[in-house]
């Protein structure tokens, strides 16, 4: 065998071996890959179905129960556009509360309720997830504002 014909021997091996490694990591990449959608988007089917994903907003005032002989909670979470009904087992974080943020990861039911596997709360006052916080401004955008005019004139 020639020289040549070894060291292109070589080169397309090692071709083959950095085409097959980076098919490795790019299909575990996308395996553990988990979007956010909030529930307006969760509700205009924009979320996957049968696959994990991260729901964020507000859990709505009033709508926390518990099972009284489980670790199982329900709950809403809405963005002030839709609301999503969330189940969970498992002890929720200390900051959980209603009317707080929150961000929960799972897989949505045939019965357009969430399933999470995990609940996490925000940790500050001041801290929410950019695409809850950008939802959220656009949904109170969203609402029917009185122009200037018509505030002005009275109408």
């Amino acid at each position: 065998m020639k020289a040549r014909t070894r060291r292109l021997g070589w080169i397309a091996g090692g071709l083959v071996l950095l085409g097959v490694a980076t098919a490795l990591v790019l299909n575990a990449f996308q395996s553990n890959l988990v979007f956010f959608f909030t529930p307006s988007q969760v509700a205009a089917n924009e979320a996957p179905h049968g696959r994990a994903f991260r729901i964020g907003g507000m859990v709505e005032a009033g709508s926390l129960t518990r099972d009284s002989d489980s670790l199982t909670v329900h709950f809403r979470v809405t963005d002030t556009a839709r609301t999503i009904p969330v189940s969970y087992t498992g002890l929720l974080p200390d900051l959980f509360k209603e009317g707080k943020g929150v961000v929960a990861q799972g897989t949505l039911g045939p019965d357009g309720s969430f399933h999470a596997t995990e609940v996490l709360a925000k940790h500050d006052a001041n801290y929410m997830p950019p695409q809850a916080q950008a939802a959220i401004d656009k949904a109170k955008k969203g609402m029917t504002m009185p122009s200037l005019h018509e505030r002005s004139s009275g109408q």
